[in-house]
């Protein structure tokens, strides 16, 4: 057998079992979701079941799941709106506008993502008691774009970086304010970075926890803090966790798919043809 099949027939095993392991977790969820109690707790695990949808009934019948996918969305789809805009315009400061210190600043954006989101959940609900931001949306939204736009902007700027400031010249040459430069020839080109950027920010904003719990109430709480009110004193409703955590799933998926597309539709829209 030649090398380069033995090579490439290796190379393919090994990119299957990553998926594999990847697929596993949320295999084991759903499989979970469609299970009744009795059959989740059975020994030893019976892998043939009859699958039910009373979880997803159960869950979808809370009289608070409707609000809770509201204050997701509107958390999650504003956080990402405001992250984008003020991260783009940071990060097209820092690239092209020369100033002293601007290396030290560009750096310094991506150390503050190094902190840990469970640190900040003391302080955040100290500061934000004093401001009146607590249980509100608005509070929740402003934590995000906090805590979401220094890594926006130090990713935004190798993707500004990459943009030919030729381009912008050759439009303010023929008569495009700045303004118009920014928003007709920059942003389209820029596709591809708001595209990465919009999926790490709202998954962010959407899957996060801690600080959630923290600061949200009944009227407030998102979708990972529903979640939790499965696991009482009284034990773990799993069916139902898994039931909600398949439904937490799906909006992600359906933006990371949308924004994906758009990264490829922005790659071979700004290809050079001769």
């Amino acid at each position: 057998m030649k090398p380069s099949l033995i090579r490439g027939g290796l190379h393919y095993a090994v990119l299957i079992a990553l998926a594999l392991l990847c697929v596993a977790p949320i295999a084991i969820i759903f499989a979970t979701s469609l299970r009744q109690q009795v059959d989740i707790f059975a020994e030893p695990l019976n892998f043939l079941f009859v699958p039910t949808l009373e979880n997803y009934r159960a869950v979808l019948e809370e009289d608070q799941f409707g609000r809770y996918l509201a204050n997701s969305l509107l958390v999650g789809l504003c956080s990402t709106l405001i992250t984008l805009v003020l991260g783009c315009m940071a990060a097209y400061g820092l690239a092209r506008f020369r100033f002293k210190g601007r290396a030290a600043v560009a750096y310094a954006t991506l150390l503050l993502r190094t902190v840990p989101l469970a640190v900040l959940a003391i302080p955040v609900f100290m500061i934000w008691s004093q401001w009146g931001l607590i249980n509100s949306l608005a509070g929740l939204v402003l934590l995000y774009v906090a805590v979401n736009l220094p890594f926006t902007i130090w990713l935004l700027y190798g993707f500004v970086l990459q943009v030919p400031i030729e381009l912008e010249e050759a439009a303010a040459i023929d008569g495009c304010g700045p303004v118009g430069v920014f928003t007709k020839v920059f942003l389209p080109l820029m596709a591809p970075g708001l595209a990465a950027a919009a999926i790490f920010t709202f998954r962010i904003a959407w899957n996060e926890f801690i600080l959630a719990l923290v600061l949200t109430d009944r009227e407030t709480r998102t979708l990972p803090v529903a979640a939790s009110l499965y696991i009482t004193d009284l034990g773990v409703d799993w069916g139902r966790v898994m039931a909600m955590g398949s439904l937490i799933a799906i909006p992600p998926l359906i933006f990371t798919f949308v924004a994906a597309r758009q990264i490829i539709t922005g790659l071979t829209a700004g290809a050079v043809k001769g």
